[in-house]
This record gives C-alpha cells, structure tokens and sequence, in this order.
C-alpha cells in the first residue's frame, strides 16, 4: 500500500528580497519529491496577506506551509502556524535570512529543497514582543532606529542596508534603559539600569546576513539571550563590528549578556521597536517574552554559528547562486521574448498571405 502523500503549501512574496522567484519554483517543480509530496504555490498581495494564507493551509490540514520571501515573508508566515501541528519550511530569498541561516537552511534553493525531501521536522521556540510574534530577534535602540530607516528608504539588499548603519551612525544618540529581568530557571526577578547603544532579545543567534548579535542563542533551549551593547567610541566600532560577524562579540567588554524568559525594558519615551527586522512603534514600555516549543519547523538538526570552514563554503555556495539564478531568470525572460516575437511574426504573414 502506497503511503500517503504529504501537503506543501509554498507561500511566495512576488517583491521582497534579492532572488529570482520564477527560478526557485522551477527549481521546487523539477528537484521536490514527489514521492513524498502534493503541492501548491501561492502568492502574497499585501502586508499581512502570508499570516492569512499560512492560517487558511493549516484549515485545509497542510502538513507543511514552505515561505518563499524575505524575513518579513517567514515572520508572517510561521506567525500563521504557531502552536499549530503544521510545520514551517523555509526557501531563504531575502537579503538577511536571519532564521534561515541560524536553523542551518542553505541560501541557495536547490540544497533548501533538499532540506524540505529529507522531511525533518524540528520544535522551536518563539518569543513575543508586547504581543507581537517574533522568531529571530527583536531589540530597542540602534537596530530597530535602522530598522525605520531601513523601511523608509524603500531600498533592499545588504548595500542599502549598510549605506543606512553608516549614516544612522552619525546621528543616533543611545539611550538609558531600566530593565526588568525574570529568570527562566529560578523565577527570580532582577532589575538594571543601562545606558545602552542597543538592547537585543534574540531567540536565534544573528539578525541575518550571519551578523551574530546573540552567538550562543539557541532556538530549542527555552531561553532568550539578551545582548546589551553600550556606548563606544569611534576608535572601538571596526573592532566590535570584526567580532559581530566572526561570532565572538560577546566576547567585547562594552557587551553585557544574560539569559532569560521574560524582560520588560522601561524608557523615557515612545519610540520604535524592531521584530525580525521590522519597525513598530511601541509605547515607553516594552515587553518581550520567549515561548518554548510554539512552532515546528523544517531544519537541520544542528544549528547556530557554523564553523569558519563552513561559513567560507556557505559564503562561495550563495553567492554563486545568486549569479546562476539571475542568469537562469534573464535567459528564460528573452526565451520568452523570443518566442513572443516569433508567434507575432507567424500572425502577421499567416494575414498577409490571407490563411
């Protein structure tokens, strides 16, 4: 008796991040299993649209709901699917990949696919930030004053978001924070006072682009590693910005961590927040609570900050999928001119010749 086939609804984001979106479906149409799976595809229209879509697969009883899109794309997405028993998969085609690149799924789509036919489905935890769902990291401060600024540029891509740190630089001015701190284990309460640049709470390790704000973090220990960055000095930011993307930033002295499941962060002021990368405005208060085991999730069984070696062969691996698939794009976009071009040569000689 043949076994069941399992459901894949891949939601696709048509405009956000950096990848060709036609290529990676031909890619899924040729490379799924379809010995293992029935799929669909369907796309966004809106902001929000992903959370609706991922609700109504989780209704129609998918096994999986695949996001094809940025960070915003799978935060709306696995919004859709917590404490549901429809597990997340992921095809990273932003320009961070945040969750997809702690959770060990490849940037390039073809071993991302490979990921989804070995069918190993993983429990992660999620946090929440004054209600809002969160899967990789959300913070106060710097980040999230780059994060509206991010947005408000229009721009996406890893150049527009450095030109926005460098000139954001210039004009932030950090913050002093009262912190409210309930540790997981013992339940006991902590209060601090920080004059901080940032304050990141981070379920997994980076905010994407392997920049790893909280490299110990993991995504199935039931905690949240909070990082604190304080003021520094002009001289002291190349060195702080080397040890954020090497993974040994917490290894700076101008870095405070701790764990735990609930904080509240006190400031003078409404201001803005970040989720996943995304602004939101948030009263003087903002509170951030991390969920054990709310979502299941397509993964490696490893996770976190590969070693050096593997960052180098990740680092050679997608950037040279970036290039085949926008030639792959271009090649099918002028086939189709072509194409096109020699129908309409048919139709006007099939009326010349009165046929």
């Amino acid at each position: 008796m043949a076994k069941e086939k399992k459901k894949i609804v891949f939601i696709v984001n048509p405009i956000s991040g950096t990848s060709g979106k036609k290529f990676v479906l031909r890619l899924i149409d040729e490379y799924l299993d379809r010995n293992l799976y029935d799929y669909e595809v369907v796309k966004t229209e809106r902001m929000g649209h992903a959370t609706e879509l991922a609700r109504g697969a989780v209704a129609q009883k998918a096994d999986i709901v695949c996001s094809i899109g940025g960070d915003g794309t799978v935060n709306e997405v696995a919004s859709g699917l917590i404490h549901t028993r429809t597990a997340l998969a992921i095809i990273p085609s932003g320009s961070g990949n945040g969750l997809a690149r702690h959770l060990r799924i490849p940037t390039d789509p073809l071993s991302a696919i490979k990921i989804l036919n070995r069918g190993l489905v993983q429990e992660m935890d999620y946090g929440t930030v004054n209600g809002k769902p969160f899967f990789c990291t959300c913070g106060v401060g710097f980040d999230a004053f780059i994060s509206q600024k991010f947005a408000e540029s229009g721009k996406r891509g890893p150049v527009s978001y450095l030109e926005n740190v460098l000139n954001g630089s210039l004009s932030y001015h950090p913050e002093t924070y009262d912190v409210d701190i309930v540790n997981n284990v013992s339940g006991e309460e902590m209060h601090q006072v920080h004059k901080a640049f940032l304050i990141s709470c981070a379920n997994a390790s980076q905010y994407g682009n392997n920049a790893y704000i909280a490299p110990s973090a993991s995504v199935r220990d039931g905690i949240m590693d909070v990082t604190i960055i304080e003021p520094f000095t002009a001289i002291e930011a190349p060195q702080i910005a080397i040890q954020l993307f090497n993974g040994t930033i917490e290894q700076n002295s101008r870095i405070k961590t701790f764990q735990c499941q609930k904080v509240t962060i006190h400031r003078s002021k409404p201001g803005v927040a970040h989720f996943d990368g995304d602004p939101m405005q948030t009263g003087e208060e903002v509170n951030v609570e991390l969920i054990p085991s709310g979502l299941l999730c397509v993964c490696p069984v490893e996770e976190g900050v590969p070693a050096v070696e593997q960052r180098v062969q990740n680092f050679i691996t997608e950037h040279f999928w970036n290039m085949y698939s926008k030639t792959g794009e271009l090649i099918q976009e002028n086939l189709f001119k072509t194409q096109r071009i020699t129908q309409l040569n048919k139709d006007i000689l099939r009326k010349l010749s009165g046929k």
